[in-house]
């Protein structure tokens, strides 16, 4: 029996962990349970190191609706510690799924609104049905996308952001993709043929080599102004001293697999 509610959390043996949004009666919605049990599976999945990639995945319909009304509507009634201390969780949530030292691929069909877009942000691909619909929508709602707005800025950059975030309008998949939101856009029954070959690029990588990688990635954008040139340096020292660096080059030369990618299905 499932330890959550409103998510599921799967891996097979190829390490791969399937994190999928359940409540598709409410076009999987967040709301605080919801956002705490992603919390705490991101917190799983990040120090289980039998784990490779993780899908972020949805039932039903819609991959995620954004904020769920009736938790919305809490945050009316509640005094502001409390919208305070709710804000700080969603924050947090997508924090969590952020730093995640994997490669996070979502896998989106439906809609993906608000929240939704905010939880793709976060991801390293998007895979995305051609027939998938987006929109950030919280100003339609008197609302800002605040605990999303870093993620969704920095992914489409300013001006797109500011077109999208203070319109809520709707786009597309393909425009989407050509806003750099959506990786790669699929027909509906393709969808996990696509996922699953993302999947074989990336466990064709070392898995500690992708973890550093995504931190430099996330550290050079985050840190403007930085003084880039020791930092940088003293990051590939580390990596030629481990023992992934050894193998990988000691593999190419030897003409073999290195070990990572001796994985089974």
């Amino acid at each position: 029996m499932s330890m959550y509610e409103t998510i599921k959390l799967d891996r097979d043996l190829r390490g791969i962990a399937k994190l999928v949004l359940s409540r598709p009666e409410k076009h999987n919605a967040l709301n605080a349970t919801m956002i705490g049990e992603l919390r705490h599976a991101a917190a799983t999945i990040a120090t289980d190191a039998s784990v490779r990639v993780v899908v972020l995945a949805a039932e039903g319909k819609s991959f995620c609706a954004g904020g769920d009304l009736v938790w919305m509507r809490e945050q009316t009634e509640k005094d502001r510690a409390g919208r305070m201390a709710d804000a700080i969780e969603l924050a947090s949530m997508m924090r969590d799924l952020d730093s995640l030292p994997k490669p996070l691929i979502a896998r989106v069909q439906g809609s993906a609104y608000g929240g939704g877009i905010g939880l793709m942000a976060v991801c390293d691909t998007v895979v995305a049905s051609a027939m998938a619909t987006f929109a950030l929508t919280e100003v339609r709602l008197g609302l800002i996308p605040a605990a999303i707005g870093p993620y969704v800025v920095r992914r489409l950059g300013e001006g797109l952001a500011r077109q999208f975030l203070l319109s809520g309008k709707t786009f597309d998949a393909d425009q989407a993709r050509t806003m750099g939101l959506v990786s790669l856009v699929s027909l509906e029954n393709a969808l996990d043929s696509a996922v699953e070959a993302e999947i074989a690029e990336y466990l064709a990588c070392a898995p500690g080599a992708i973890a550093d990688a995504k931190a430099l990635c996330q550290h050079l954008v985050r840190n403007p102004g930085a003084d880039d040139l020791g930092w940088t340096a003293e990051r590939l020292a580390d990596r030629w001293e481990t023992a992934e660096a050894q193998d990988g080059i000691r593999s190419v030369l030897a003409r073999e697999k290195p070990s990572w990618t001796n994985t089974r299905r």
